[in-house]
């Protein structure tokens, strides 16, 4: 399984994370982490490092760690993986701008972040995640923020991506699948 989560922001705008996401978050469960930055402070990241030994992070525009890269390229199973924070892409989120980044790191998914929003589709192919706010942080576009992350188990050709959000005090879990051509 991989673990695609960002946008925590501790403790800048929030505690913790969701004691309802730490308890599904559990060591020995998770093989990768792919962390689309703004984790603020080093013990957020230990606390990822302490979920999963391969742990992949890309530096927001509110870390303190400055040597995080802007972008990463990771290979799972037959995958390439692209992973930007996403306050790079202009305008924020765009479908076409994210395809420009998508096509330079020459990935078949591209995870960013950024917009504190969940969004995940397929365009030309290629497979887009925005794993959102894993804490729910407010953001300058998005007040009203769902925690939320992802876990994708690569098998071959395909992905599933499991979403899962916190609303009204319930997680609930969405189901998104997409097969390489």
């Amino acid at each position: 399984l991989v673990l695609v989560i960002g946008d925590l922001h501790i403790p800048h705008r929030r505690n913790k994370l969701p004691n309802k996401f730490k308890k599904l978050l559990v060591p020995g469960k998770i093989k990768h982490i792919l962390c689309t930055g703004n984790l603020c402070n080093k013990e957020t990241y230990d606390y990822l490092k302490n979920l999963a030994s391969d742990v992949h992070v890309v530096k927001g525009d509110f870390d303190e760690n400055a040597s995080y890269p802007d972008q990463k390229v990771v290979t799972v199973g037959q995958f390439r993986i692209g992973l930007c924070h996403g306050h790079q892409v202009v305008p924020w989120g765009d479908i076409e701008s994210l395809a420009l980044v998508q096509r330079q790191l020459d990935v078949d998914i591209l995870i960013t972040g950024h917009t504190h929003k969940f969004v995940a589709f397929e365009h030309e192919n290629k497979f887009y995640i925005n794993p959102g706010s894993a804490t729910g942080a407010y953001s300058p576009i998005e007040n009203d923020a769902a925690p939320s992350f992802a876990l994708m188990d690569i098998q071959s050709t395909t992905v599933v991506t499991y979403v899962y959000q916190l609303r009204d005090d319930d997680v609930k879990v969405e189901k998104i699948e997409f097969r390489k051509q």
